[in-house]
């Protein structure tokens, strides 16, 4: 069932259009990540999300309610961590967190307290004196105390050691063990790949690709690193055939998924000695998207 639905979403301030017909689908119990570099629209896409902006086209729909004009009701169910938090200085850490999960109608003090233990926070101190990976821990603990159907996380480890991204990473798979959603917006590649079921990549405001990782990796390039009895020749000639480079007595290329077939009959003619090949990695995909519109957008420009 679908948690979360946009639909052809636009948004325009002025002349500049800041999203160009976005579609996105988050379903029950799944972890969509929600990628692309800084002023791709992420965080835009998130503000209308959250009816904190209006869309000028299309629609944006949470729980089959409009986030616009049912945001009161939505927020009931939703938590939201931003990528950089502003707490009440005057409050304490505890205080806020209370303050939060308090407003969603929960008051599971277990949960909270073994999130304050499990973040290592101290929840008596002033939010003034906080730094920002402290402020990001506050914020973490008191989405994750609360009990929501839907968690929006925007860039949520930003600040947080690697220690902290661990807890982060265990917290978000405990929420989508009991059923919940979870859109995660991030440029960390490594922390969607281990989360996410599925992928949203968004640029200058359009989708560009979106599927499971299984769906997305036909784009991409399998690293292949290959030793054989004869001398290996020909593979400059092949097709779909990058980054070619000798070690030794071995070598180390890069093969478009669409021509593994025929690079692995051609190398196994030299006798195959050792043969390895690592699946491509989100980072490769996300690399090859940007250099492939970059290609284009000078090709077009000339």
């Amino acid at each position: 069932m679908s948690v979360l639905a946009v639909n052809n979403l636009t948004k325009r301030f002025g002349k500049f259009t800041a999203l160009d017909g976005v579609n996105i689908e988050v379903n029950e119990g799944e972890i969509y990540g929600f990628i692309g570099p800084n002023g791709a629209g992420k965080s835009t896409t998130i503000r209308v999300l959250l009816g904190i902006l209006k869309a000028t086209q299309g629609n944006a729909k949470i729980f089959g309610q409009d986030a616009w004009s049912d945001a009161v009701e939505i927020h009931k169910h939703i938590a939201y961590v931003p990528g950089d938090v502003n707490l009440w200085p005057n409050l304490t850490g505890g205080e806020v967190i209370d303050l939060f999960v308090k407003l969603r109608g929960n008051n599971n003090k277990s949960r909270r307290e073994e999130l304050i233990q499990k973040y290592n926070l101290d929840p008596t101190k002033k939010c003034r004196t906080y730094s920002k990976g402290n402020r990001q821990k506050v914020a973490l603990v008191a989405a994750f105390a609360s009990d929501a159907d839907l968690y929006i996380l925007d860039e949520p480890t930003s600040g947080l050691d690697p220690l902290m991204e661990q807890i982060f990473q265990e917290c978000v798979l405990d929420v989508k063990s009991k059923g919940k959603s979870v859109l995660l917006s991030s440029h960390v590649l490594s922390e969607v790949e281990k989360l996410c079921d599925r992928v949203g990549i968004i640029r200058q405001g359009k989708m560009i690709e979106s599927g499971t990782l299984s769906e997305l990796r036909h784009l991409t390039r399998v690293h292949m690193l290959v030793e054989t009895k004869q001398t290996l020749t020909g593979l400059y000639e092949l097709e779909g055939v990058h980054a070619i480079e000798e070690k030794d007595q071995a070598v180390s290329f890069q093969v478009d998924a669409e021509e593994l077939d025929n690079v692995i009959k051609h190398v196994s003619a030299f006798g195959i000695l050792k043969l390895e090949s690592t699946p491509p990695t989100l980072e490769d995909l996300f690399m090859r998207h940007y250099e492939q519109k970059d290609e284009s957008e000078v090709g077009g420009a000339s």
